[in-house]
């Protein structure tokens, strides 16, 4: 079978190996569709945490169910997305349901080979039911998840205000399920394109453009002088980080979803006096998988709106330079086979 390979930042190399076989547990997946992440984006760039080479990236995925050993759920030919991040099932974490968060947690694509093969070996007691949702949407519930479970975090109140720091994917579905939760939602970016595109698909409150507008102040103006009840932090961005805790009401909650290299430095006093709460929100749980299909097939979400580029399996490798190149309006790239 064929399968492109990262095998050092900046080099994409296509290749072919033998095909993996059925293992007691496991269930063969026919790739159809691999989103592709802001983890595969930085991961080319060699600026990914948690990273070596080479390695097969992927793990936005949806396929087709070729063979499968050990779920009696699923049949041979049926369409399906799954979690892509494989947990001990021994540790506090894991004994606690907080298999997101395992201590020795492995992520398809990341730590182990991932999805840009033409057929992935996965744990069939990962498998997500695609319940009639198209293979492009299927593949888009990763991420979305991602965006639920931080909300989940945040136990976001109906009618509080909650910014969102990041127009990039994992922030557009994180900002949409809190306005399904019932929040005024706050889009913060830089890119006037990604805040439109907010304006036109979104069911959000307001947009902030950090590079025109002073944002505390138009925070104040917005929440009539309050702040916000909730910060998520969506860049991955340790400047944008920073700035976020100001941005937080007193009593607020700021949960990082984003994730960077360096340390992050808190005025005490300051972060102290608001009684405010700091969390990091990592990965998701079935339960955020299951929140959003059900999403999805309520009509609440329409993933297919997300997807603004597409290449084919076969041009990965040679084309995968162009999502960098500026002002190409790139909300979230298809892979299809």
């Amino acid at each position: 079978m064929k399968f492109v390979v990262c095998e050092e930042p900046g080099k994409f190399s296509k290749k072919e190996m033998d095909a993996p076989v059925l293992e007691a547990g496991r269930c063969l997946l026919k790739i159809k569709r691999i989103g592709v992440c802001g983890t595969d984006l930085h991961a080319y760039k060699g600026n990914q945490p948690y990273f070596s080479y080479p390695r097969i990236l992927g793990h936005e995925l949806s396929g087709v169910i070729e063979a499968i050993d050990g779920n009696d759920e699923f049949k041979v030919g049926e369409e399906v997305t799954f979690i892509p991040y494989y947990s001990c099932g021994k540790c506090i974490a894991c004994r606690k349901g907080k298999t997101n968060c395992c201590s020795d947690i492995r992520v398809c694509g990341v730590h182990v080979d991932g999805g840009m093969v033409e057929i992935l070996s996965i744990p069939a007691d990962a498998l997500i039911k695609g319940e009639g949702i198209s293979l492009d949407g299927l593949a888009l519930v990763e991420p979305l998840a991602i965006g639920a479970h931080g909300v989940r975090r945040a136990q976001i109140e109906k009618e509080s205000f909650v910014l969102v720091m990041g127009a990039g994917p994992i922030g557009l579905g994180t900002a949409h399920f809190a306005a399904i939760a019932g929040a005024k939602v706050i889009m913060l970016d830089l890119d006037q394109n990604r805040l439109d595109f907010c304006l036109e698909h979104l069911p959000i409150h307001a947009v902030i453009n950090g590079k025109n507008e002073e944002v505390a102040e138009k925070l104040r103006e917005l929440t009539g002088g309050d702040m916000c009840e909730v910060v998520i932090d969506a860049t991955g961005n340790l400047k944008a980080m920073q700035a976020g805790f100001s941005y937080l009401a007193h009593g607020g909650r700021f949960v990082l979803i984003g994730l960077q290299k360096n340390e992050i430095a808190v005025n005490h006093p300051e972060f102290h006096k608001r009684e405010a709460s700091l969390m990091s929100s990592r990965n998701a749980t079935r339960e955020d998988f299951d929140v959003v299909i059900k999403a999805m097939s309520e009509g609440l979400v329409n993933p297919e709106t997300y997807i603004t580029h597409r290449l084919s399996f076969d041009e990965v490798a040679d084309r995968f330079e162009e999502l960098y190149q500026p002002d190409n309006g790139l909300i979230k790239a298809m892979i299809s086979l």
